[in-house]
């Protein structure tokens, strides 16, 4: 038996922001567990705050170094609530290796499908020429025409719970839909991953980042598209062979490109930067193309979903709290 039978659990909750130290408190006490809540990442310099703490919370923003999980696995740290659904941010297997269990968490997936297909329609209407152009009292009609869904051929790669709700939304615009994924689980039309870049329009990412799915559109794939393609990414940046989407665009191969996630995005997003210099050339070319839509990794980020991960990252404490007691 541990302490927690007399005293409530703890969690020490790293990177909160504002709005989730707010429902962190809230439900914290609905749940009866005791929060310690930093806006600082996890690091060497930040563990004494997991002292008393055996779960702790992270965000997804900063990547947790081996020599971060080692310093809490000696801290008495055993279990790891990330608030995300992907892991890539953290050595799982090494934070096993040295006592500590990592679990996700779950949350709205419309929040993501949502913002994806508000990309689409953004990149097939030019949304970006246009909002510029606007901007500076040009009204003029754009030279480029959009296209309306309903004459696409979109794929979608990854059919989770997050790509099953965006062709969910796709089918009421009664375009053809194209599923690639290595274990279907849907009604969709599944199609082999060649096959699907040859005939859509438009192809979004939905799949977890794994070694395996890193660079999964690489240069040859991307040569493998229709020309004038367009490419949606909300999942994880490091899906995409960025160099080669950037040549690939300015080329003119590819049509366009909506990306809410970045390869290399960490240390530049979530962060104000107007009087910073960037330092990725890749980013820099990709803003300055009129048919390329970038947004800060934000498609997550509602007041549902990030309700759902609060409750559900106190969920876990609590599961593996009650799993340490009676295990």
């Amino acid at each position: 038996m541990t302490d927690s039978d007399s005293e409530p659990p703890r969690i020490t909750v790293y990177g909160c922001g504002p709005d989730e130290a707010v429902l962190f408190r809230e439900l914290a006490s609905r749940f009866d567990i005791t929060p310690t809540i930093t806006d600082a990442p996890v690091s060497p310099a930040t563990i004494e705050l997991a002292s008393g703490s055996r779960c702790i919370s992270v965000g997804h923003k900063t990547r947790i170094t081996n020599s971060t999980l080692r310093a809490l696995g000696h801290a008495g740290v055993e279990y790891i609530s990330t608030r995300s659904i992907g892991y890539n941010h953290l050595d799982v297997d090494y934070a096993s290796g040295v006592g500590i269990s990592v679990g996700n968490v779950s949350y709205s997936p419309d929040s993501v499908a949502d913002y994806t297909l508000m990309l689409m329609l953004m990149a097939v209407r030019d949304a970006k020429s246009t909002i510029r152009r606007t901007d500076v009292h040009d009204y003029r009609l754009s030279e480029l025409r959009g296209r309306e869904l309903r004459d696409l051929t979109v794929g979608v790669i990854g059919t989770g719970r997050i790509g099953t709700a965006v062709m969910d939304r796709l089918r009421g615009f009664g375009c053809r839909i194209l599923a690639h994924d290595n274990r279907p689980r849907t009604d969709a039309d599944y199609v082999p991953l060649d096959e699907l870049l040859k005939l859509s329009d438009m192809v979004t990412l939905h799949a977890p980042l794994t070694s395996e799915t890193r660079h999964l559109l690489d240069r040859q794939r991307m040569e493998q598209m229709k020309h004038g393609a367009l490419i949606v990414n909300t999942g994880r940046g490091a899906l995409i062979d960025t160099e080669a989407l950037v040549e690939a665009l300015e080329s003119g191969k590819l049509g366009g490109a909506a990306l809410d996630v970045l390869e290399g995005e960490e240390g530049i997003f979530y962060a104000d930067r107007r009087d910073e210099p960037i330092d990725s050339k890749p980013l820099l070319r990709l803003q300055s193309l009129p048919n390329v839509l970038i947004s800060p990794h934000t498609a997550y980020y509602t007041d549902h979903a990030l309700s759902d991960m609060v409750e559900n990252s106190l969920t876990n404490c609590l599961t593996f709290e009650s799993r340490s007691q009676h295990g």
